[in-house]
């Protein structure tokens, strides 16, 4: 197993919450999306005893596409891609921020989301019948708060209700792992103060990967 320090724990989880701010902005914009790094992070959301946080995503590859966009997201520049990503980044930081003050909304997502992963690992299920689960209960929960996150794109994507369900289940997926980062020590000052350490780390765990 490999031994990872505090930081790049960190980093890992941050990945998965940048991995899902990109694919929802690549959805809402394009209607497509990368179904490796899809499965990587809705099935994120079932790993409830994981041993460390590689193994939330499968392994540290299955957020490569998170840990490049980080590793953009934090070095200075950035294109309007990088900025979308990053907007919803945040979004996802402070949505969790309110979700965690609901004990209550808590136990039902657990609840709920325990019950969904029995149906995707008895039945058949393609990862489209997965999101259709995960998006009633973000409905049903995260929805309901206060802040909402407002997704821009085009219209044409963002009526399709599979793109619409599968945006819903990558908030909700977003959030797991923003949530994973903050029990790992992660704090929204750090985002400030340890600018480059966090470009650095996600960049050397992205090449780690073979990402240039």
């Amino acid at each position: 197993m490999i031994e990872r320090s505090p930081l790049e724990s960190q980093i890992i989880a941050l990945a998965g919450v940048a991995q899902s701010a990109r694919i929802v902005d690549q959805i809402s914009r394009t209607g497509s999306y990368p179904v490796e790094f899809l499965e990587a992070s809705i099935h994120s959301l079932f790993s409830f005893d994981a041993p460390n946080v590689d193994a939330v995503f499968g392994n540290v590859q299955g957020v490569k596409l998170g840990l490049q966009n980080l590793a953009d997201g934090f070095a200075s520049g950035g294109d309007e891609t990088t900025a979308s990503m990053m907007r919803y980044l945040f979004s996802l930081l402070h949505l969790e921020r309110k979700f965690s003050a609901r004990g209550d909304l808590q136990q039902v997502v657990q609840n709920r989301l325990q019950h969904a992963s029995y149906k995707a690992t008895h039945f058949a299920v393609r990862v489209n019948d997965t999101c259709h689960n995960i998006a009633a209960i973000y409905a049903d929960t995260l929805s309901t708060l206060p802040y909402r996150i407002t997704i821009n794109g085009s219209a044409q994507h963002l009526r399709n209700p599979a793109n619409a369900e599968m945006i819903r289940a990558l908030l909700l997926a977003g959030v797991r792992a923003a949530f994973l980062w903050r029990q790992l020590g992660g704090r929204r000052w750090k985002l400030v103060v340890k600018r480059g350490q966090i470009c650095h780390t996600a960049t050397h765990l992205s090449r780690e990967l073979g990402i240039q």
